[in-house]
């Protein structure tokens, strides 16, 4: 049996803004355009390892929910003999009657309006290195930076860990 915790991200060509340091007396000069695509990134953490697992998709809802279930339990080896417990927020796409949950994953839902509770929400921030201050003309090159961001995060399992593993989140025995 393995806990993780599963949240979405969206980020999309309206920019991320960040401080930035300027020259004394100096305004610094943020680069903006206003745009509205959108992509999600899925991510998934077992915080007592600092494993890490990406998707990037175009939406949010219960049928790609339900694929991003499937590829998950693909990647952690889920299944009869292998048990994954998911803590998910009670967003609409997960409580859904028509979740299509694969063998082996059991989603374990938080209280309502308790982000602070889920360690995948501690994600945001590292993955949002990679496109903040950043201005982008086409979703894809969005896309292609987080990809690239997400390839990074893979190696940082210790600094992942020390983020999300609260100390109230179960070891394993």
């Amino acid at each position: 049996m393995e806990l993780w915790a599963e949240d979405e991200a969206r980020l999309g060509l309206k920019p991320v803004v960040r401080r930035v340091w300027a020259p004394a007396g100096r305004r610094p000069v943020a680069r903006f355009k206003r745009g509205y695509k959108w992509t999600y990134v899925y991510g998934f953490v077992r915080p007592e390892s600092g494993e890490v697992y990406w998707l990037i998709l175009p939406k949010v809802n219960v049928e790609l929910f339900s694929m991003a279930l499937e590829e998950f339990a693909k990647e952690v080896g889920a299944g009869e003999n292998k048990r994954v417990g998911l803590v998910v927020d009670k967003a609409g796409w997960h409580t859904g009657g028509e979740v299509d949950l694969p063998e082996g994953i059991h989603l374990e839902f938080l209280p309502s309006g308790s982000p602070e509770l889920q360690p995948a929400e501690r994600l945001w921030p590292l993955t949002n290195e990679a496109v903040a201050n950043r201005v982008f003309e086409q979703i894809e090159e969005l896309e292609e930076a987080l990809v690239e961001r997400c390839v990074q995060l893979l190696d940082q399992a210790e600094a992942i860990r020390d983020l999300t593993n609260y100390h109230w989140w179960p070891q394993a025995a």
